[in-house]
């Protein structure tokens, strides 16, 4: 019986190991994230439709006017003819087939239009795309901030948990008194609401990003990996103009509309030219006296005459429509400058910071820290004095680390301002 105790435990390990590994998922980089996102978010995929139906409409544009069929009957009689009912001896049919002719390359410059509309729509999808990725950046860094601030505060706790462990030592053989001991074991609250502060930060973090990747993957079995570092070697900010200039997606649109809004005016133009529509029929006709003449053809020019109605509104319209466009092309340069700018002095200015936390400030917290609790072990220092070091260490390493993910977000700015990757 004990045997088979033993070996239905053994099983039961065995199986939970398995299933943890069943579970566990590979951490997912960066790149895996932005393709998971691009495959599956509803929002972008929906909007990508919208390119479908402006292709769609280069269809519609390009199509011939529709030629007209006309059927036509006369002279069928009411009454008998000579004593005979006779109804369709003298009926003539007539059936005709006439055409519009488009001028002035209507047709041409409709699908011009049309492709150009596409472009735009293809530049918005892109711009919809840069937006959605640096929100998608967003909850990708605060992910990986919540993983390191969590390992952090549990790092603090087990340092403190053996300082604990070397003060109840202490006290055993009267080296502290009570108090002391009190004072040091209530501290130890602070540490456990950081840990469980961070727990949910981590767990509202994947929230967020599984949210953007449309994913229904559990929270525990699901995580992500990447660099949580900075770099101060940064590219001057002229580069960064440069590159925004030939990336921008919103950029690109605003041009394009100036060149759609080009092609549209001289639509207009053309639409006030005429277009003839060309008829022809064919007509029998079994009563007519001529024996010549009971199969006739005849074909005719049709020539509106463009007096009043020359298109004059569409022509002003579309005249107008191009100096608004590029008016609009002008404010989307300055605003790339403006977020070009504005993105590159946050990440300057974080890197400054960075900077000296990572040359001393880092390594200075742990060494006061590390000396103060050397001394209060050997009555040098106070109990103040060790529960204030070690608050010090715990703001300075909280702050690098902020800083870290402050830089990281400012990354995303920059790279949301420039239209493309340009930082990790």
């Amino acid at each position: 019986m004990q045997q088979f105790i033993r070996r239905a435990c053994i099983a039961a390990l065995l199986a939970a190991g398995s299933l943890s590994n069943a579970n566990a998922q590979k951490a997912l980089t960066w790149d895996e994230v932005r393709a998971r996102f691009e495959a599956n978010n509803p929002t972008l995929l929906a909007d990508k439709v919208s390119i479908d139906e402006s292709k769609a409409q280069e269809i519609t544009a390009y199509l011939r006017p529709n030629p007209q069929l006309t059927l036509s009957t006369d002279g069928t009689q009411i009454a008998p003819y000579k004593g005979v009912w006779a109804p369709f001896r003298g009926t003539s049919e007539t059936p005709s087939l006439s055409y519009l002719h488009e001028r002035q390359r209507k047709r041409e410059l409709r699908l011009e239009s049309a492709q150009k509309g596409t472009l735009i729509a293809q530049s918005t999808h892109a711009d919809l795309e840069r937006t959605l990725l640096f929100d998608l950046r967003g909850a990708f860094v605060s992910t990986l901030q919540a993983k390191v601030v969590l390992q952090l505060t549990k790092d603090n706790l087990a340092y403190y948990d053996n300082v604990l462990d070397i003060s109840r030592t202490r006290y055993s053989v009267g080296d502290i008194a009570q108090i002391d001991l009190d004072r040091l074991e209530l501290q130890r609250v602070q540490y456990e609401s950081d840990v469980q502060s961070a727990e949910v930060n981590l767990r509202t973090a994947k929230i967020q990003l599984l949210t953007l990747l449309n994913d229904r993957t559990p929270i525990e079995q699901f995580d992500v990996a990447g660099p949580f570092d900075f770099t101060d070697q940064l590219l001057p900010r002229d580069e960064f103009r440069k590159i925004a200039l030939d990336t921008r997606p919103d950029l690109k649109a605003a041009l394009e509309s100036v060149d759609k809004a080009q092609t549209d005016h001289k639509l207009a133009v053309a639409n006030g030219s005429t277009d003839p529509i060309l008829s022809a029929w064919y007509t029998h006709n079994s009563s007519n006296n001529n024996p010549f003449g009971i199969n006739t053809l005849g074909v005719s020019v049709s020539i509106p005459l463009r007096i009043f109605d020359r298109n004059q509104g569409e022509k002003l319209r579309t005249q107008l429509d191009i100096d608004r466009n590029e008016k609009l092309t002008g404010a989307a340069q300055a605003l790339v400058y403006s977020d070009v700018d504005s993105a590159y002095a946050v990440v300057n200015s974080n890197v400054i910071l960075l900077q000296p936390y990572k040359a001393k400030y880092l390594q200075q917290a742990v060494r006061v820290r590390d000396t103060v609790f050397f001394a209060y072990q050997h009555g040098g220092a106070s109990l103040v004095d060790f529960l204030n070091a070690q608050s010090e260490y715990r703001t300075v390493e909280l702050s690098y680390v902020n800083l870290i993910g402050s830089y990281l977000t400012a990354a995303a700015q920059l790279n949301l301002a420039v239209g493309r990757e340009v930082l990790q």
